[in-house]
């Protein structure tokens, strides 16, 4: 979840989908008319998971015979380039192209209806809505729920629900799949790596996808001009230690002319979180994106000690406990007051979590 969250926060799940659940999901999909209409919808400003999730179930629908099928996200139809080469990138329809009145829609990766935006109009449309997510804020929206706050990556919830619809694995619903798990896992670093996270990984290599070239597409290829912006905006960063209750808060921001000076997407920024976590002297990390005067894109990230999902929820945002954010607006200092006056109202000092409490956005 990379990313600004725009959450409807009310109460988090807390369950594993049930049995009815997922029937009633197989049910809806394969109770379609052979004209019937499915439109697969992700977040705005999608990220591997969003993405590769939507698009590897999509390729799943495709071998299941599904005929009129789209897949699409709210806001501006750029797909970050390291992305673009995903298989099933061609179900991608900008939101303005997107079915108007589809029989089923089924979500991706989506905390809550805001998330969905223009799109939204939708789900009241359709006969029938499926919602497959893993964040512990999801709102419970749609019809039907498939919400695990304990898979790693929405993609588990994919996996599962296209071995229940009889759609084994090929090349490229493996290699959405791996993406989607690859980048919400940091790449099998964080915590949330847990056996049955290396077992999926090893059933989607198992298909003969090629994890080298993958990661280096999607991890490790970057333009010379997001070296040099990532420069100037790691320069700024600023070192709070007395934050956060004492554990500390490290931040930067980046700024519209920076992306400009040196020719750059605002996705590029994504992974810029990566390198300010990293601080040792820091459990809370975050980074400002700007996408308008005054309104910034706010990703924060923990290290155990601090839940910054409740820090996101009372500034109009969610995610993770280790992953979260929010729209800020403002000028940045107001944003990071905004941002401390909630740590040290919210902060939890109570040491690292377990590895089957931690999960990343």
């Amino acid at each position: 979840m990379s990313n600004a969250l725009l959450a409807d926060v009310s109460q988090p799940a807390a369950e594993q989908p049930t049995e009815a659940e997922w029937a009633a999901a197989v049910s809806a999909i394969t109770g379609l008319p052979a004209d019937g209409r499915i439109l697969l919808i992700c977040h705005v400003n999608p990220d591997g998971d969003a993405l590769g999730s939507m698009l590897g179930f999509g390729l799943g629908l495709r071998r299941l015979g599904v005929r009129q099928l789209q897949a699409t996200f709210p806001g501006r139809p750029e797909v970050p380039e390291p992305l673009q080469a995903m298989p099933g990138s061609d179900l991608l329809v900008p939101a303005t192209a997107a079915d108007p009145d589809p029989d089923l829609v089924i979500c991706f990766d989506v905390a809550a209806v805001s998330r969905l935006g223009d799109l939204a109009d939708r789900l009241d449309r359709a006969d029938t809505a499926i919602v497959l997510d893993h964040h512990a804020s999801n709102t419970r929206f749609g019809g039907i729920h498939l919400v695990d706050p304990d898979a790693a990556a929405t993609s588990v919830v994919v996996e599962k629900l296209l071995v229940r619809l009889g759609v084994p694995l090929d090349l490229g619903i493996a290699e959405c799949l791996y993406i989607a798990l690859a980048t919400d896992t940091g790449s099998f670093r964080f915590d949330m790596t847990t056996p049955a996270v290396h077992e999926m990984a090893a059933r989607l290599l198992a298909t003969g996808i090629r994890p080298g070239e993958i990661s280096r597409r999607i991890f490790d290829t970057r333009p010379f001009g997001a070296v040099r912006l990532y420069g100037d905006v790691l320069g700024r960063t600023q070192l709070e230690p007395l934050a956060a209750g004492g554990q500390g808060l490290v931040w930067t921001y980046a700024t519209l002319d920076d992306l400009a000076r040196h020719g750059q997407r605002p996705y590029t920024l994504e992974p810029l979180i990566d390198s300010v976590r990293c601080t040792a002297e820091a459990d809370v990390s975050c980074v400002l994106k700007q996408v308008a005067e005054g309104e910034w894109a706010v990703s924060m990230r923990s290290k155990g000690a601090t839940d910054v999902s409740r820090v996101a929820v009372a500034l109009g945002g969610g995610g993770h406990r280790l992953a979260a954010g929010f729209t800020g607006y403002g000028a940045a200092p107001e944003v990071v007051d905004a941002i401390r006056a909630e740590l040290a109202r919210d902060v939890t000092a109570s040491g690292p979590l377990r590895g089957d409490q931690q999960d990343q956005q």
